[in-house]
């Protein structure tokens, strides 16, 4: 079957969304309701995001069922539905087209003359963030599509009228081959989802096939002191401008200056100097995160002080070091890092505050991931003063009688970090209450419900 094109559909169509109520598929669902089709959607359960949904007129419906679909023209699904979904049974049955949210969102990006697919192992979300604040800062309107929540846009999604579209573009299962990216950005290259990759090797080979989707259209931007992206793209004649530290790129920072824990540099190109940043999120990862944001900006013609401008009114997006409150004087921050190289990125910014300790609850997102990457977990918490580990979001898996959480804190004890496990978010945050005092800096940190931990104990 060929490739779903939106020219495929009429006018007046009706599309259904399976799992409308996750961020992604809910984006998608708002952006199909902008360029007038009719949108239907089943999820599990209503929430916030389906009632927004609700209210720009689509029609959502509780649960699955096959007579859901209705008259729909369109089926689109997320990975997670599985083949014996009715509503997926439903449409096979009666011959309705069934695409999956990869493939949807590719044929979006199809529409758009400039389309920017943002990859990368880490700092996808704060990467397409900073990029909105930039755009739109810059007196640019596009479209687009972050894996978060961005208090800029009221959400995940902005429905833009210009003809730029930005999005994440996310490795997992291969999606983002389905992209076609004018410009794609690649932030780094490491291990991970090693329940659908074998290793590294595979890792690599998929990015190097995303980088070639702008052969003889576009460009691709990418951290060129990231030795995983140098051996992806050895070799390959296309466009590629490369960002760093290091004035060995096109893009890199000069006189970086932090100011409590807040960095400003200056950003050049080849030797000139272009502007001036300063930022208000912290951490190097975050100055690689602007740099590539500029080089993007500029490919797209917008003038990079006019860039700089907006990427200082960037100050996180949702579950990126984000201040849920206070605690007995202490600050509460929420981070959604889950590998432990956004995990040491994370704290070593924290580092820069000042603080009395660092206290972090750490919540494993999926049993295949802290297996894989066990030796580097246990080495990802060495700036903390105090952690504490709780049970394993599972997410699509099952548990493998191998992997624990509780395993993981005592190896990370026996390394002389104060590690312990504790079970029940209940009993958490009775312990942060007794604990934390004024000055210290306490996280909630993972993929998972960790995050509701901050919102107990900062009422």
């Amino acid at each position: 079957m060929k490739k779903f094109t939106m020219n495929d559909l009429n006018d007046n169509a009706v599309i259904h969304f399976i799992g409308i109520g996750g961020i992604s598929m809910s984006g998608l669902a708002h952006v199909a309701l902008a360029r007038g089709y009719k949108v239907t959607g089943s999820d599990r359960a209503r929430s916030d995001i389906t009632q927004r949904l609700e209210n720009e007129g689509a029609v959502i419906y509780e649960g699955h069922d096959g007579k859901n679909i209705g008259n729909a023209d369109l089926v689109v699904h997320t990975a997670a539905v599985k083949d014996d979904n009715p509503e997926m049974i439903e449409a096979r049955k009666r011959g309705i087209r069934l695409i999956d949210r990869a493939e949807f969102l590719g044929a979006l990006m199809k529409e758009y003359h400039h389309a920017v697919g943002v990859a990368g192992t880490h700092g996808k979300t704060t990467t397409t963030s900073m990029l909105a604040h930039a755009l739109i800062g810059a007196g640019e309107d596009p479209t687009i599509s972050i894996g978060g929540e961005l208090d800029l846009i009221g959400g995940n999604i902005h429905c833009g009228t210009s003809d730029l579209f930005i999005t994440e573009a996310c490795e997992y299962t291969n999606s983002f081959l389905k992209f076609f990216p004018t410009v794609a950005l690649i932030t780094n290259i490491e291990e991970d989802h090693l329940d659908f990759f074998t290793g590294i090797e595979m890792i690599r080979d998929s990015f190097r096939q995303f980088a070639e989707l702008t052969r003889g259209i576009g460009k691709v931007v990418a951290y060129g002191e990231d030795e995983n992206i140098k051996l992806a793209l050895e070799g390959s004649d296309l466009d590629i401008i490369t960002y760093g530290i290091s004035n060995s790129n096109d893009y890199y920072a000069e006189n970086i200056v932090y100011h409590a824990g807040y960095p400003s540099f200056d950003v050049y190109k080849k030797g000139k100097k272009l502007c001036s940043v300063s930022l208000n999120v912290p951490g190097e990862h975050n100055i690689l995160n602007a740099l590539a944001t500029i080089a993007v900006c500029e490919i797209l013609g917008v003038n990079a002080k006019a860039a700089a401008k907006g990427l200082e009114t960037f100050k996180g997006t949702h579950r990126r070091f984000e201040k849920k409150g206070f605690l007995n004087g202490a600050v509460v921050l929420d981070d959604y890092a889950h590998h432990p190289t956004e995990i040491k990125a994370t704290l070593t910014a924290a580092k820069a505050f000042p603080h009395k300790r660092i206290v972090c609850v750490f919540q494993p997102h999926t049993y295949s991931r802290t297996r894989t990457l066990w030796d580097d977990f246990l080495t990802a918490f060495d700036d903390t003063d105090e952690l504490i580990i709780t049970h394993i979001y599972a997410a699509r898996e099952k548990p493998d009688g191998v992997t624990s959480a509780e395993k993981l804190a005592e190896a990370i004890a026996e390394r002389g970090i104060n590690a312990k496990y504790m079970e029940d978010f209940s009993d958490i945050e009775e312990y942060l209450k007794n604990t934390v005092a004024e000055g210290d800096i306490v996280f909630t940190m993972g993929a998972g419900d960790v995050t509701n931990i901050g919102a107990a104990i900062t009422k």
